[in-house]
């Protein structure tokens, strides 16, 4: 495993490490032999970490809020990380809706606590500020975004992730500018990735979570917008990404201080509905109805990314098409409801398939 040179015994905080994307983070960190200090809200009752945190025990783990600046900082600099991976977010559009104020506190400030934490960090140190491909100014055409492209955001989630970006460039140029990297040893990426699918995701109000939780109980799956175009990619591929970029960081700190897209090829993008079939043919049946929602909040219908930039320059590309991610997910949360199942050795076994299909 290519990334366990750079990334063995050394000191990896990582935000949001209780949320899905991070209990994987954890996962895969731990395999690289990384001393991990995670900090994060307490987990919800059903979520992946609870089922692994106890098989993750040399991790450290800090129960506190990215709005809490103070206390950010002082884990940052009581650490001393050589790597940061900003995870911890408000990740969801609807939910954003419910409570705006509170997803641009969580995703526009709790960024920018963590940007000024780093600034007071006197140590060489990469740092991948995770966003979503929902940053762009929205189109909605058959069009793939490129990282140049204007920034926007309709919902407010998505709005807050464009801020963040904006945010983060501030930081990299007026504290971090890769010009001066010999003076302040910091660099600053963003990683742009949506519609991340696998095992152990049990959020509300996301579709292939809905559809376990319909399947596993013998329920139709109710569909919410159907034609809705999205980059369907299994969580191993953004992280995967995440870690080649730091990987890259650390190497030549200068020329990877800038922004990244992760996402599948353009023919794997899936509407909704073909997602939701591959899902139920995977899982040995199941039947799916349209959800008709009165007064239902907007949502994007089509999305998708130019992942050209992070091929040419960081050598990256996918590794699962999207029925592949789709067959893998459903295929986890199938074996994970055996009562015998040991829900590490699932995700271990992900991540080391995915490791060889290089």
């Amino acid at each position: 495993m290519h990334f366990r040179n750079t990334f063995k015994n050394k000191k990896v905080f990582l935000t949001g490490h209780t949320g899905f994307k991070g209990s994987w983070m954890s996962i895969w960190l731990s395999m690289l032999g990384a001393q991990v200090k995670g900090y994060a809200l307490k987990p919800e009752k059903t979520s992946l970490y609870t089922q692994i945190n106890e098989q993750l025990k040399k991790h450290q783990s800090v129960i506190a809020d990215i709005r809490n600046r103070k206390k950010l900082e002082k884990e940052i600099l009581d650490f001393q990380p050589d790597f940061i991976f900003h995870l911890a977010a408000q990740p969801l559009v609807l939910a954003s809706y419910k409570n705006p104020v509170e997803t641009f506190e969580v995703n526009v400030t709790g960024t920018a606590n963590l940007l000024d934490s780093v600034k007071n960090l006197k140590k060489k140190c990469a740092v991948v500020i995770v966003t979503t491909d929902k940053v762009y100014e929205n189109l909605e055409k058959n069009y793939t975004y490129k990282e140049t492209d204007r920034l926007g955001g309709y919902d407010p989630y998505s709005a807050s992730k464009a801020a963040a970006e904006i945010i983060t460039n501030s930081y990299r140029q007026s504290f971090f500018n890769p010009y001066n990297y010999k003076t302040h040893k910091k660099t600053i990426a963003t990683a742009r990735a949506g519609n991340v699918i696998g095992g152990g995701d049990y959020a509300e109000n996301r579709i292939v979570p809905d559809v376990y939780k319909a399947l596993s109980k013998s329920q139709p799956v109710m569909v919410r917008n159907p034609q809705a175009v999205r980059p369907w990619q299994h969580v191993l591929e953004p992280l995967h990404g995440y870690l080649t970029l730091a990987a890259a960081m650390h190497k030549q700190p200068q020329k990877f201080a800038t922004s990244f897209n992760f996402g599948p090829v353009k023919k794997d993008a899936l509407q909704v509905w073909k997602l939701v079939s591959i899902a139920m043919l995977s899982w040995g049946g199941g039947v799916a109805r349209l959800a008709r929602e009165k007064k239902a909040p907007h949502e994007a219908g089509l999305l998708m990314l130019d992942i050209t930039k992070a091929k040419k320059h960081l050598k990256w590309k996918p590794r699962w098409d999207s029925a592949t991610a789709i067959d893998k997910t459903m295929s986890w949360y199938k074996n994970s409801l055996n009562k015998n199942c040991n829900v590490m050795a699932l995700c271990l076994g992900d991540i080391k398939e995915y490791s060889l299909n290089s």
